[in-house]
């Protein structure tokens, strides 16, 4: 897999700056991370964590989930690609033509992919809130279609649908996974969850891994747990 990650993506989901400092200070400074900032972090803080986290020499996955019309989006990846962010991404859902423009204003110096179908959204959810009367996994494999005919480089995915997904696009088609679990962890309010070594043995790319991480005891320890898993 040449899109393959060995580090898991940790989900940066706390509401204060210090918080993410005193977290990243529980690691060693030459454990290069793979840290994932999103809405609530970024809309608290804003791009000083972004920045913050380069000044440490982690790689970032800024997940904004950008879906609007396609000219302001372009502009907003604009602005975006001066962070210096290693990943991004959209919403599927915007089109072939939103995902173009997000593409061209990104600049093509950041990885871009986009979302298809949130692992908190069920087969019920998605027909009777979006009216979409497919299964799930024609949906995401649909999106995951008109991703790669936009030119971005993969989607975020469940695990159970990177096969179909692979199939359907190409082997290098990257597919990042959230909502992966140690065995015995709670699900939490995901719906469609795997074991970092589950994902990894149906072909997963890059995995995201939150609270069994960040919410642990020994959130180090945990980490190294999950990356063991993750590469065994």
């Amino acid at each position: 897999m040449t899109n393959f990650e060995t580090r898991p993506i940790i989900a940066l989901d706390f509401p204060t700056f210090e918080a993410v400092k005193n977290f990243l200070a529980k690691f060693d400074p030459s454990e290069k991370l793979y840290v994932k900032i999103g809405m609530e972090l970024f809309y608290a803080v804003g791009p000083e964590v972004v920045t913050y986290a380069k000044s440490l020499g982690h790689s970032v996955f800024l997940d904004l989930k950008l879906h609007d019309i396609p000219n302001t989006v372009k502009s907003a990846m604009k602005v975006l690609a001066n962070l210096g962010v290693d990943m991004t991404n959209v919403h599927a859902a915007g089109g072939v033509e939103m995902m173009s423009a997000a593409l061209e204003g990104l600049g093509g110096k950041t990885k871009l992919i986009a979302v298809t179908q949130l692992t908190s959204t069920s087969q019920e959810i998605m027909q009777n809130d979006q009216n979409i009367q497919t299964t799930l996994a024609e949906s995401v494999v649909n999106y995951a279609k008109k991703t790669a005919e936009s030119g971005l480089l993969g989607v975020v995915c469940s695990a159970q649908e990177v096969a179909l997904i692979k199939s359907a696009t190409t082997e290098n088609f990257i597919c990042l996974t959230p909502g992966i679990r140690p065995s015995g962890a709670a699900v939490g309010d995901q719906k469609r969850v795997m074991t970092p070594a589950q994902a990894r043995a149906i072909g997963s790319d890059y995995i995201v891994v939150g609270r069994p991480i960040t919410q642990a005891e020994n959130p180090v320890q945990a980490y190294l747990e999950i990356k063991n898993d993750w590469n065994a």
